[in-house]
């Protein structure tokens, strides 16, 4: 299997292009998943991951590029929960409730006015082996300009993230750094929709940044080490997908869920809670 696997890479183009955007997507879901885990924002992926829809089906129906659709929608719903949550005594993940279930109800609606169900299924479920040369070069240059801005913001990021109300004090612009994060979140879910769709997103952005959370205590090795697992399940998953044919982006995330599991287990921050727990 190893060796089809390898003699596809050499011969066809588009598992060339899987590859390369499976890994890359891997890699910066991994980084900006940090953030998101330490700040509690789980569901916040999820809601944009699957407010993106709507933008989707109308850059089908006005015939552009659906980053630009999905991009504007996942912003405007991540604008719309933080004004709702800070504005309001409602908490945050109704806000995310709310919001998360309007829009992906308005865009099944868009999907059937678009008659386009069998691309926007993709869109919803991913197909990495689809990928075309304008969609990898796409995602390599938006990843490569989501990475920068980390690491041009990594101090204040790393601040609001640990202890917001410091933050604050040090003047830091909470909320501004709070919407940066949001933008990157959104930019991230677009470009892996082509390999894992908009329903498997969230697992692509949490899954391998827990992994790392339990093995090291500092955010920038947890980031290395996230980015890491992100590209190695994505690299494992597309073979496993391509040698068995299976969706290659529902494999991509199991696999990432194998490795989560195995560290749940023999971590060393899991070995340590064990053992204070049975003396307790």
């Amino acid at each position: 299997m190893i060796s089809n696997f390898i003699n596809g890479l050499v011969d066809y183009e588009f598992l060339q292009n899987a590859l390369v955007t499976a890994t890359v997507i891997g890699i910066v879901a991994g980084v900006v998943g940090c953030f998101i885990i330490l700040r509690g924002m789980s569901l916040m992926g999820d809601a944009i991951s699957h407010a993106v829809l709507p933008g989707v089906a109308i850059s089908y129906i006005l015939s552009i590029n659906f980053f630009v659709g999905a991009i504007v929608f996942g912003l405007f719903a991540s604008i719309i929960i933080t004004f709702i949550s800070n504005n309001s005594k409602i908490k945050s993940d109704t806000a995310i409730g709310i919001t998360f279930s309007s829009f992906l109800a308005l865009g099944v609606i868009l999907i059937g006015v678009a008659n386009s169900s069998t691309d926007l299924f993709h869109i919803l479920f991913g197909n990495v082996l689809a990928v075309q040369d304008f969609d990898k070069w796409l995602t390599i240059i938006v990843s490569a300009i989501v990475i920068l801005v980390v690491v041009i913001f990594f101090k204040p990021l790393l601040l609001t993230s640990f202890d917001p109300n410091m933050a604050k004090a040090f003047g830091v612009k909470v909320n501004a750094y709070h919407y940066l994060l949001m933008a990157l979140l959104t930019v991230v879910a677009v470009s892996a929709m082509q390999s894992v769709g908009t329903i498997l997103i969230v697992a692509m952005l949490i899954t391998p940044a827990a992994t790392a959370y339990l093995y090291t205590k500092s955010l920038s090795k947890m980031i290395v080490l996230s980015a890491f697992l992100g590209a190695f399940s994505s690299i494992i998953g597309l073979f496993i997908g391509y040698s068995f044919n299976i969706a290659v982006g529902s494999t991509i995330v199991l696999t990432s869920t194998s490795i989560f599991l195995i560290s749940f287990l023999v971590s060393p921050k899991q070995i340590h809670l064990r053992k204070k727990v049975l003396k307790a």
